[in-house]
């Protein structure tokens, strides 16, 4: 096993109840890697990854950890920033089993919780009760208690509510030599008993007591912590050791000392936190209301904040011009866009609460009439409710979306987390730019402009030596230039490895030395998290890349120029873990993690390992010369067995395995990271070099097997409505026995269309339509095809089915992409010059006609590229099309019925990720009482082949059971389900026995006929 020979991982597996990966197999080699890689810029391989079950679990790998002298790295999700979860000891993530909700005392306003409480899953359940946990990272919908309590995380809203510490009453916890102890409020008295020792306490617990007396009932230590940590002031401070929130803030020794203090902040360095036990608030008033000041410079909007704090605010937070810029053609986020005017060079985002909407406008119209009379801002608009919250969802995807910035300079966590008094701000952001132009640098400027502290993110190419330079000068500039401002130099981000090297210039070399001790008292063998805050390695080891390599192109069938290449894809993920979000959470992305809670199912885990397998391939040996661009390049020249240190095509496929291709990456991903489209393309690349297996060929080849059954479609049914014979044919091509398969119609679409348009043609009022015939619903759901012909001419459509072939969806599904681009380029050869704004084209399968806007512009060879966008352009889903017929007025509801229904929607993964489930609501309305409401389900778990196939289908099941499932199952028998995918129908079949329609067979039921 290599560098893993002497660790005796293999006993410590058989130990525990939980997941150990740390041998060389691609599964675990592909873990491994996956957690190799923090937000930031740090890589290092951990020994092993552990996902421990239990306490006992936990004790098992603290015993391990001190006989093998390895350290273990406690990892969440969500909050770390500095370097704080890498490193070359075991990562131990207790995501997937730490994860309870133990005990609520709404009375005295605290909650009990397991570290892997996701903060906005948890305030979800506390709503009850009105009340919340109040500290709210950007991330909070990801971000887990015992990574906030690590980072001693603040948030937006932290000038209201303050940081996790704040809220942080006691901590059950695992110490370095494996007891279990409760670290809450003391009196002085209590904590020198504890000091003497009591009866039951364990040696190490009572050396924690009397060593942190020591310092804190020394005058000296005490003198010197006060003299040396930042301003009384500034709230955000997470540098070191929080030895100043024990002293307090006066000078007088404090009354009561919790130790839960220093725990907050602690970087995971000091003990294992098995339970947290934090302060509650009220929820919000009902009505809460921000104001969005544009500005014309970044000063301007410092000096905007330094008047809004004035008026006690609940949040103060900048958005620069940078950011706002990668707004503009982001799929998501440039619908948030509505209420920015002109083009400020900065916002600031204040918020105010109240009782009612009234007394939220009087407080929001004396703080503008203020800026008005000193001239500050342009515009002022005042927003409420969703409006509100689209306005905070770009500022909160900020780090995600600057991670659009083309090219291998890209914005860096380096400085992002310096924090200086709100009066000291627009000074020290003005010294700062001058020292980043002295650095030929420029950067972005978000965040907590409130609370003194705004994300600085410099633009480095970290790829060169310069910028391996400027990374450490930066960092020592700006660590000087926050100590003339007596400032922290980490606010909520954490010292990590990325700052710990400096906290000695910040603080002095005596006060490191108390850091240094307080380590040693908790944790004198370095159990814990090894290497950070205190004796950490330089700053600029450890990076992720080797500086001035050269790389060489790699030949792919997609074109990536849009991307830059099919690395610069990979590279864009920030880290910022948007795809560990939960079915509570909701969008779509990523549903197998939110089924398995895994890191090696999230889009980012992906991401990372592809970034890695293709940086390992460009800079191979022999790879570097450009592959010609008539052939595919794959990895043929690596060795068989992949050194540690690199990683594989297997541990790749691994890691991919488990992607739906649900595009949802596209749009929910602040980076835009598709990693479907990656998928496809590395699976095609894998054929290259290793072959098609049989089954994958079966589902890519799906329309000429169904062309060839249709002839005959009652063997077929015959076959498959037969269950012992469906089981026997499901078993011999790698299907799932239980799962049904979708049955032949008795003609296929084109051939009624055929007969039925004859008598058609001229009938049309309104206009001529083509349809786009997809291959789903030519052979199996023909029924929904004929309805929706027969509703369009109804309502005055002239419909014409083009020539074309299929789609080529299940090629891209299975990674066939050089079919598929063949596919693509015959549909727009045939359909250029048809398919035009006059006449558009409409599509009943989304999944099927999607590809034209999102694919084929990236399949076909250059001279088709203009034609394959204006077709693209000019193709809608048939709700799309509806809606639009609808807002000109073309259609009425007089057509239709007047009877009450209630309509639930399941909404396509591609149509939500490419496109948008408003236009289904608005066409389902169309009958005047018909009420409309959206399932608020993700992914419905079929994604095509994908739960059909044997290995896949309980995980396929799994995710339908995380709200699709339930959902439909609570609808009376009266009410319809709508569901636009083939899949997606089937699925809801199979999972809950009832029928869903497409909504063309809904609106042809709902015609007054």
């Amino acid at each position: 096993m290599n560098r893993l020979a002497r660790f005796d991982f293999h006993a410590l597996q058989l130990q525990l109840e939980g997941e150990l990966y740390f041998d060389d197999s691609a599964a675990h080699q592909a873990q491994r890697h996956l957690y190799a890689t923090d937000a930031s810029v740090y890589q290092e391989l951990p020994l092993a990854v552990a996902l421990p079950k239990s306490v006992a679990d936990l004790k098992k790998l603290i015993a391990f950890a001190r006989q093998q002298h390895v350290t273990l790295i406690p990892r969440a999700a969500g909050t770390s920033l500095a370097g704080q979860v890498v490193g070359s000891g075991i990562v131990v993530d207790i995501s997937k089993y730490f994860g309870a909700i133990q005990e609520v005392n709404p009375e005295e306003k605290w909650v009990r919780v397991q570290p892997g409480v996701i903060r906005d899953d948890l305030n979800k359940y506390l709503a009850p009760y009105g009340l919340l946990f109040g500290p709210e990272t950007s991330t909070a919908s990801r971000a887990m208690i015992g990574g906030m309590i690590g980072n001693n995380s603040c948030g937006l809203h932290s000038i209201t509510w303050g940081s996790t510490r704040d809220h942080l009453l006691e901590v059950k916890a695992i110490l370095a030599d494996g007891s279990e102890v409760t670290f809450q409020n003391r009196t002085r008295a209590e904590f020198r008993e504890r000091v003497a020792g009591k009866e039951g306490m364990g040696k190490r617990e009572q050396a924690v007591y009397a060593g942190m007396w020591g310092i804190l009932s020394n005058p000296v230590d005490a003198a010197l912590v006060r003299k040396e940590f930042p301003k009384p002031g500034i709230t955000r401070r997470n540098s070191g050791y929080a030895l100043d929130s024990l002293l307090g803030d006066g000078p007088e020794d404090p009354e009561m000392i919790n130790l839960c203090q220093l725990i907050a902040g602690s970087e995971g360095t000091l003990c294992f936190i098995t339970e947290a036990k934090i302060g509650l608030v009220e929820v919000p008033p009902a009505a809460v209301g921000v104001v969005c000041v544009h500005t014309t410079t970044l000063q301007e909007a410092l000096h905007v904040n330094r008047v809004a704090m004035r008026h006690q605010p609940k949040a103060s937070e900048l958005v620069d011009r940078y950011i706002m810029d990668f707004t503009r053609e982001h799929r998501e986020y440039s619908k948030n866009r509505f209420f920015i005017a002109g083009d400020p060079a900065a916002l600031l985002i204040v918020e105010f609460w109240g009782e009612t909407t009234a007394a939220v406008k009087a407080q929001a119209e004396v703080l503008i009439a203020d800026l008005q009379r000193e001239s500050l801002g342009y515009a002022w608009p005042l927003l409420f409710g969703e409006e509100a919250t689209k306005a905070w969802d770009i500022r909160k995807a900020g780090l995600g979306l600057i991670r659009n910035l083309p090219g291998d300079t890209q914005p860096v966590n380096l400085i992002e987390d310096c924090a200086v008094a709100v009066d000291d701000l627009p000074d020290y952001i003005a010294e700062l730019e001058v020292l980043l132009q002295k650095h030929g640098l420029h950067a972005s400027y978000y965040a907590h402009a409130g609370a003194g502290e705004l994300h600085v993110e410099p633009m480095i190419n970290l790829k060169t030596s310069k910028g391996k330079q400027q990374f450490r000068e930066v960092l020592a500039d700006t660590a000087a230039l926050v100590k003339k401002y007596n400032g922290a130099l980490s606010g909520e981000h954490g010292d990590g490895r990325l700052r710990g090297e400096f906290i000695p210039f910040m603080m002095g070399k005596e006060v490191y030395e108390l850091f240094r001790q307080v380590k040693r008292i908790w944790d004198p063998d370095g159990v814990f998290n090894r290497g950070k805050i205190v004796d950490t390695p330089p700053m600029n080891a450890f990076l992720r890349y080797e500086q001035d390599q050269p790389f060489r192109e790699i030949a792919t069938v997609f074109d990536y120029s849009g991307q830059e290449s099919l690395l610069r894809l990979a590279e864009k993920c920030s880290g910022s873990g948007d795809c560990r979000k939960t079915e509570l959470t909701g969008g779509t992305m990523c549903p197998s993690f939110m089924a398995t809670r895994r890191e090696k199912d999230t889009t980012r885990a992906r991401a990372n390992l592809l970034r890695k397998y293709y940086t390992d391939v460009t800079q191979a040996p022999g790879m570097r010369d450009r592959v010609p661009s008539d052939r595919v390049a794959d990895d043929r020249v690596l060795p068989d067995r992949v050194s540690p240190d690199r990683v594989s095509q297997d541990m790749v496929k691994e890691v991919l395995d488990l992607c739906l291709s649900c595009k949802g990456c596209k749009s929910e991903c602040p980076s835009s990271v598709d990693v479907g489209k990656m998928k496809s393309e590395f699976t095609q690349h894998y054929y290259d070099r290793n072959g098609a297996p049989v089954r994958a060929r079966l589902i890519a080849n799906f329309t000429t097997e169904m062309r060839l059954a249709s002839w005959a479609p009652w063997i077929y049914n015959g076959i498959f409505k037969t269950p012992a014979l469906r089981r026997l044919a499901n078993t011999l091509v790698g299907f799932h026995p239980e799962r049904t398969m979708p049955a032949l119609h008795r003609t296929t679409l084109k051939r009624w269309w055929k007969k039925h348009s004859e008598k058609a043609k001229g009938t049309g009022t309104l206009g001529k339509v083509w349809l786009f015939c997809d291959e789903f619903t030519n052979y199996n759901d023909v029924e929904a095809g004929k309805k929706a012909i027969l509703l369009l001419e109804r309502l005055g459509y002239e419909v014409e089915i083009p020539e074309h072939v299929e789609s080529g969806r299940s090629h891209l599904s299975k990674g066939f992409v050089k079919q598929a681009q063949q596919l693509a380029v015959r549909n727009v050869t045939l359909l250029e010059g048809l398919v035009t704004e006059q006449r558009p084209m409409i599509g009943i399968e989304p999944s099927a006609l999607l590809t034209f806007r999102d694919e084929y512009p990236e399949l076909v060879p250059d001279p088709l590229k203009a034609a394959a966008r204006e077709i693209g352009a000019n193709c809608f889903l048939f709700e799309e099309f509806i809606a639009r017929e609808r807002d000109a007025k073309r259609l009425s509801p007089d057509l239709f019925t007047k009877e009450p229904r209630l309509v639930k929607i399941h909404g396509h993964c591609h149509q939500k990720a490419l496109s948008s489930l408003t236009p289904s609501k608005k066409t389902l309305s169309l009958p005047e009482n018909y009420q409309v409401q959206l399932i608020p389900s993700g992914c419905c778990g079929m994604a095509g082949a994908f739960g059909y196939e044997a290995e896949h289908y309980e995980l396929s099941m799994q995710i339908g059971e995380l709200v699709l499932f339930p959902a439909v199952r609570a609808q009376p028998e009266a009410v319809i389900i709508a569901a636009a995918g083939t899949s997606c129908r089937h699925q809801i079949k199979d999972g809950t026995g009832r029928i869903a329609l497409h909504p063309a067979e809904i609106l042809w039921e709902a015609l007054a006929h």
